[in-house]
């Protein structure tokens, strides 16, 4: 695991006490150097997004990452509250980067 993943993973944890936390580094998926943490998928489950809009969400992890933002290019985020995610656990696989060597 690099700096940026433990980083966000730590923040995430000490944000929304999360009950599933997956973070995927995908940089090897797209046209970087290896060994680049440029793009990351997020699955976060959390009793916090109860009743929350999708787009609120997000907004709050956005929020609660700050400035560790600037240092990765892309970030997919699949957020649930705990309910959600038991009756539809669905994440839609990444596809690779259209201009990958």
């Amino acid at each position: 695991m690099g700096n940026i993943e433990n980083t966000i993973k730590n923040v995430l944890i000490d944000e929304f006490n999360p009950s599933i936390l997956s973070i995927t580094n995908e940089s090897y998926m797209h046209n970087v150097p290896e060994g680049s943490e440029s793009h990351f998928k997020v699955i976060l489950v959390s009793d916090s997004f109860k009743d929350v809009p999708k787009i609120k969400q997000h907004q709050t992890i956005y929020k609660a990452l700050g400035n560790i933002m600037n240092q990765i290019h892309a970030l997919s985020i699949h957020s649930f509250d705990k309910e959600e995610y038991k009756n539809n656990p669905m994440i839609i696989d990444s596809p690779n980067c259209v201009n990958k060597k």
